[in-house]
């Protein structure tokens, strides 16, 4: 029970903040640093017990029980779980210390902190469930916060956008995720993981005839259904086409919070799901087919898009974007160890970029523009070196923890058949990308000649400590979670079943070599594109304009949307206001109120005040009264 305290810290400490908001003010982060802290030392101890065989499984609530069925709140604690609970614990606890410093003197201090704490307790619970139905109540609501975090600077038009963009977006997904979570209850009569993985291999050869209530055929497997209907709350909430649209715009919520999503939380929930449900998947290559085609999508289109944007924050975001396809593509080919793998290495390299670019952000009074950068690693000397080391795991340099899980990912992709090995050269192609556009983004910020607003030139300086102090700490775990075993103390999770592959053999060390030469390929071509002659830039782009504008403008898929569905959804819903709320519901109800109205004016016509016409009046009734009665 004591394991219980990890979600339950966060908890506490968003109800202390958020109901003292008025009164505890900007000393919320009395409360909310060493709630994580206390969360994170669990972690620890929950990763010790489950490494020595002591894994944890308790109920701690049972919320409804009728016939069959069984809700309730439990915690369940793995190696899968307990990996994750660092990743998240962690990067929470640093996120928590920076945002001492970025948002110091910001009105809303303490609403922000509730929540991030709210935020963490919902991701903590999400992959802590023991069930499907607690992974769904939390999945939500870890879509809320981020709802809440991105719109944080609700004032600003554009952050309250993109908030409601991301919760819309989402919606689309999780649609599709519980009309999943309906068919597993169908199939299996449990939403119970322990129940739906024993039953699983008895419903591996099940069918459904989905044209059945209209005359036709079409057989299909209700595994394959089950695997696909959950994989659409993950394509929404891991960003994956085409459901990725959210993902940039969320970069108008404060950097703390990018980097809390990005690295930890959010983004995250969807690979950890799929992994997690690993034995449903299993028994689906439909499903992993399609998992791993929409993850190698996603990867290359994140990394052409990222090769061209201005916004320090928006290269970073579809840098994540990018890698979160390696890490489906990964499970979708059966490597989840790997896929996991990289994605726990990614969480302290991700982490680190996004303070970074609030760091820079910051120093340059939120100018978030490269082109008006520059020349800034000697003023922003922590800044710059941590940066780097960033960018260079992200690259996949040698002996990073970058270079560590990419690596295997690639060479496990590559045992996984002859899809796997057309993914991997997908994935050797977007290595090279993706360290172009990383040191792109550190030579146009910290090289070079200073482009910053003259205004500001003079006041460049690091920040505080409470910035600067987490920085280094996630620098070091971008370089040291690559020799920490991860990949063997995951394999038993998933029963070595695709779980991770050997770098020996010719094959193994050729991906290795090759991701190796196409990430410093990238490096190489960012420098002697932006260091050594700067000016080539700007006319490749005027060469190759058709191709700039595609990578520039995100390949027109918010534009395509916009006309496929928001316009048409907003026309809609103004013809429906038009002519059928204000013409027909207001007008039968505006109706009624007239017809009353003339009602009373014509009876207002029979009152003179006149006793004489009164009288007249009664008499005439009376006569009237007196024929009918003797007619009849």
């Amino acid at each position: 029970m004591m394991y219980a305290l990890i979600p339950l810290l966060p908890l506490f400490s968003f109800l202390i903040v958020g109901i003292g908001e008025q009164w505890i003010k900007d000393r919320a982060h009395l409360v909310a640093v060493p709630a994580m802290v206390g969360s994170f030392l669990l972690s620890l101890m929950a990763l010790h017990d489950v490494a020595t065989g002591q894994a944890v499984n308790v109920t701690l609530y049972t919320w409804l029980t009728s016939g069959n069925l069984d809700i309730h709140i439990g915690i369940s604690i793995d190696r899968l779980t307990a990996v994750m609970l660092i990743l998240v614990t962690t990067v929470s606890t640093l996120v928590h210390i920076y945002t001492i410093g970025y948002m110091h003197g910001e009105p809303g201090y303490a609403r922000f902190f509730a929540y991030i704490a709210l935020f963490t307790f919902s991701m903590l619970m999400l992959v802590m469930a023991d069930n499907l139905l607690q992974l769904f109540v939390f999945w939500e609501a870890v879509g809320l916060c981020s709802y809440l975090l991105i719109g944080h600077w609700y004032e600003r038009a554009s952050a309250c956008a993109a908030a409601t963009k991301a919760f819309l977006v989402n919606r689309v997904g999780d649609f599709g995720f519980i009309l999943g979570l309906f068919l597993v209850w169908y199939s299996f009569g449990s939403l119970d993981y322990a129940t739906v993985f024993a039953q699983a291999g008895q419903l591996a050869s099940k069918t459904t005839n989905l044209l059945g209530p209209f005359g036709g055929t079409w057989d299909v497997s209700v595994m394959t259904m089950i695997c696909l209907l959950l994989f659409t709350g993950a394509v929404g909430k891991s960003a994956q086409v085409p459901l990725h649209v959210w993902l940039p715009d969320a970069m108008e919520g404060p950097t703390p919070i990018s980097a809390l999503i990005h690295a930890a939380t959010m983004v995250t929930a969807g690979v950890f799901m799929v992994a997690r449900l690993a034995p449903l998947y299993n028994l689906s290559p439909t499903a992993m087919t399609v998992v791993a085609l929409v993850g190698a999508l996603t990867m290359m289109l994140g990394a052409t898009i990222a090769l061209t944007q201005t916004d320090i924050k928006r290269v970073v975001a579809y840098s994540t974007m990018s890698q979160l396809g390696y890490m489906v593509m990964a499970c979708g080919l059966g490597a989840y160890s790997a896929g996991m793998y990289h994605l726990l290495t990614h969480g302290a390299f991700k982490a680190l970029l996004f303070l970074g670019c609030g760091s820079v952000i910051i120093a340059l009074h939120h100018e978030q523009d490269m082109r008006h950068m520059g020349g800034l690693k000697d003023k922003l000397p922590v800044t710059y070196w941590t940066f780097l080391v960033g960018s260079l795991a992200l690259a996949g340099f040698p002996l990073t923890a970058g270079f560590f899980s990419k690596d295997d990912l690639l060479v496990s992709s590559w045992s996984a058949g002859p899809l796997g090995q057309v993914l991997t050269i997908c994935g050797l192609v977007t290595a090279g990308l993706t360290a172009f556009y990383s040191f792109r983004l550190v030579f146009v910020t910290f090289w070079g000649k200073s482009h910053v607003d003259p205004h500001h030139a003079g006041h460049v300086h690091e920040p505080s400590t409470t910035m600067t102090a987490p920085l280094m700490v996630l620098a070091v775990l971008s370089i040291v979670a690559g020799y920490l075993g991860i990949p063997a103390f995951l394999e038993p999770v998933f029963h070595g079943e695709g779980a991770g592959a050997h770098h020996e053999g010719s094959a193994a060390l050729g991906i290795m070599a090759l991701a190796t030469l196409m990430g410093l390929t990238g490096i190489g071509a960012a420098y002697y594109l932006y260091v050594l002659n700067p000016g080539l830039p700007d006319r490749l782009a005027q060469q190759w304009r058709a191709a700039y504008e595609l990578s520039l403008h995100k390949w027109y898929i918010d534009e395509a949307y916009d006309r496929s569905f928001v316009r048409p959804t907003l026309s809609a819903a103004q013809g429906l206001w038009k002519h059928v709320d204000v013409a027909i519901i207001d007008g039968a109800v505006n109706g009624v109120a007239r017809a009353v109205a003339w009602g009373g004016w014509l009876i207002r016509l029979t009152q003179s005040g006149q006793t004489q016409h009164y009288a007249l009046g009664m008499t005439l009734g009376a006569v009237v009264i007196l024929t009918v009665y003797l007619l009849l």
